[in-house]
């Protein structure tokens, strides 16, 4: 017979919370792994907050709602808590009740602001890779590194003078302003609503914008991140936060290789990545000047024979998927925070999400 849908509200549900969630949904297997991470982190979040004082929102709790803003592209704190009031999986993920209140928008960000001021994005990041299960996943010998360029949250009208001189935007909230002719550069100017940004030019043609640098060191034997950083855009950049991420790892008495394109070929960086016991497995920038000769290279045929540097120049070109899911995926094509030290908070969530997402399968498909 027909049903009918003039049914009345229900006062008491006595479906548990917990089955509502599939058994089979890939946030399980990503909650699994993000709760191990956060009791190891426990004794870095006592020493974050006070010990009176009324409780905030615990950090547990704001670190598994980043990691969903992230799954799931929410393009802002507000439409995330909208999300999370009456979306039950984002309860469940998150760790609240059926009943429980829901943040407000501001407080929400307030509260994550202190973890986006300290390390912790890359303390995360760092327990995620040494749980036993995913550590065995890990290559400890081959690497590949890149950076990308990520918008700064600022406006290019912000641009201005740091002497306080210059023609102000015209009448209005966003005036009118012409450019045409005037030299701008990071010596003479710095945005007002983001000084931590950079003006940079990729390559010739390319505009100039406000920006960042975003660098990942990745494992080349299942293509996970196992370092990240963000940095001011700069043309030495790239190598600088190369050096900074190698010198982080724990071992380095091993040799390993390091993948790269063309614009990590500097003689001085190739010497530097030599005296740390590092093959540089980098290709050959053969850009040839007007006289016609070849832009000079650092990597020989001590190098070039051997079968490796060719597996390396094919697996680095993974470490674009990392940032094309990064963009694309999480919509991290320009920052919604300011300042150097919560873009990089935010930057290394971020990346720490792809490790996640990707990790369920690869446990499952690994045999121990």
């Amino acid at each position: 017979m027909r049903g009918r849908s003039d049914g009345e509200d229900e006062l008491f549900s006595f479906v548990r919370f917990e089955e509502r969630v599939p058994k089979d949904h890939p946030l399980r297997a990503i909650r699994s792994l993000a709760d191990e991470v956060l009791v190891s982190l426990s004794g870095r979040f006592e020493g974050l907050y006070a010990k009176v004082g009324r409780p905030s929102i615990p950090p547990e709790m704001l670190l598994r709602a980043t990691l969903l803003q992230a799954f799931f592209s929410v393009r802002s704190e507000r439409m995330l808590m909208e999300q999370i009031n009456y979306n039950l999986l984002f309860r469940w993920f998150v760790g609240l009740t059926m009943d429980a209140p829901i943040w407000h928008a501001t407080g929400f960000t307030h509260n994550r602001g202190r973890l986006l001021d300290t390390d912790v994005a890359r303390a995360f990041l760092t327990g995620l890779l040494s749980l036993p299960q995913v550590k065995r996943l890990l290559s400890n010998e081959h690497f590949s590194v890149d950076g990308t360029l990520i918008d700064a949250w600022a406006s290019m009208k912000s641009f201005q003078p740091k002497d306080g001189s210059g023609t102000p935007p015209g009448e209005g909230r966003n005036g009118e302003r012409d450019f045409r002719a005037e030299k701008r550069s990071n010596a003479t100017h710095a945005s007002v609503t983001d000084p931590d940004a950079r003006l940079y030019r990729k390559s010739d043609g390319q505009p100039s914008r406000l920006c960042y640098m975003g660098h990942v060191l990745m494992e080349n034997r299942h293509g996970l991140a196992v370092d990240a950083t963000l940095t001011h855009a700069t043309g030495t950049a790239e190598r600088e936060a190369t050096l900074a991420m190698l010198d982080r790892r724990a071992n380095t008495r091993r040799r390993i290789t390091l993948g790269a394109d063309k614009a990590y070929d500097v003689m001085d960086f190739v010497k530097d990545l030599r005296g740390r016991k590092v093959t540089p497995h980098i290709a050959i920038n053969g850009t040839v000047s007007k006289s016609g000769k070849p832009r000079k290279t650092a990597i020989d045929k001590r190098t070039l024979r051997h079968p490796g540097y060719d597996i390396s120049q094919r697996c680095r070109k993974r470490i674009e998927e990392i940032f094309g899911w990064a963009k694309s995926g999480t919509g991290l094509t320009k920052f919604k925070v300011r300042g150097l030290k919560k873009a990089q908070a935010v930057f290394g969530f971020v990346i720490a999400a792809y490790n996640l997402v990707r990790l369920p399968k690869l446990i499952a498909a690994t045999p121990a």
